[in-house]
């Protein structure tokens, strides 16, 4: 830029210097050589200006795009920044507080199974203390199971009722009798006295109307018996007649026929610690 001036100030003073000086048709051809250079280069500098001063305004506009986007960065990171932190801050206090869930549900889960494993040892020894105290009775039809986690005693209905009676006989008291005093040494466990028969229709019977009447009734004086005459608590006992539907063997031969026709008394643990803990 600075030579453009110089050169537009040459050739001004050339015109002026021509203009007052009388030259030879030589030197003066030369001096309008010059002229015409000197503006050539005079047109290039000024478009040169021209686009040197484009490429400052284009310079300074994107250094104002430039400048926008590094406030917009700046404030995307600073919200990034904070919504980390917070995140953190809550991580670490889900992060606590679940492991803290976690140690108490790991408590809960030991203190059940510890219950349930008293459970079972109590089922057992129940188990055993039946069969010792209900020996002489196992040649007339008389079994003791755990199922469940339940004792089922289970006496055939000859060993309690004369053929189709809801009365029991001498040898049914004595079996329960000797039932009676091992649940009165276990006052933590329900008794559910179940009647079943097999699928024979009854004839001649009164009032009993059907084998699941019969069934209600059984289960029924076998808990009478039980709280009346050996003073078991009454609280402690149901009874439910199951009729011909859930049968042990087959209805078709009258050995299954037998095996139907029983009465089941199923033993359970008191579950209320083991209640408590899952509320």
């Amino acid at each position: 830029m600075k030579n453009t001036f110089l050169a537009f100030a040459v050739l001004l003073f050339i015109s002026s210097l021509s203009s007052c000086v009388v030259l030879s048709p030589k030197k003066y051809k030369a001096l309008l050589g010059t002229k015409d250079s000197l503006y050539t280069a005079f047109n290039e500098g000024l478009i040169k200006i021209e686009n040197l001063e484009k490429e400052v305004n284009k310079l300074k506009k994107d250094t104002t795009l430039m400048a926008e986007e590094l406030r917009d960065l700046q404030n995307n990171y600073n919200e990034m920044d904070a919504s980390y932190k917070k995140l953190k801050n809550n991580s670490s206090s889900e992060i606590t507080k679940l492991s803290g869930d976690l140690a108490a549900r790991e408590k809960r889960l030991k203190e059940v199974e510890e219950v349930l494993r008293k459970r079972d040892e109590a089922t057992n020894a129940l188990k055993e203390k039946l069969q010792q105290a209900l020996l002489g009775f196992t040649k007339s039809g008389l079994t003791v199971e755990i199922k469940n986690g339940k004792v089922y005693v289970s006496l055939t209905d000859k060993l309690l009722f004369p053929s189709g009676s809801i009365i029991i006989d001498e040898k049914g008291k004595q079996a329960l009798t000797q039932l009676a005093k091992v649940l009165k040494q276990q006052p933590e466990i329900n008794i559910a006295v179940e009647g079943h028969t097999d699928n024979q229709k009854i004839n001649n019977l009164g009032q009993i109307k059907d084998n699941w009447d019969l069934s209600v009734l059984r289960a029924t004086s076998v808990v009478r018996y039980l709280t009346e005459n050996e003073k078991v608590e009454s609280v402690r006992m149901t009874a439910t007649g199951k009729g011909e539907f859930q049968p042990l063997g087959s209805n078709a031969n009258a050995d299954g026929r037998s095996k139907n026709r029983r009465i089941e008394i199923v033993l359970s643990p008191k579950l209320d610690e083991l209640y408590n803990l899952i509320k």
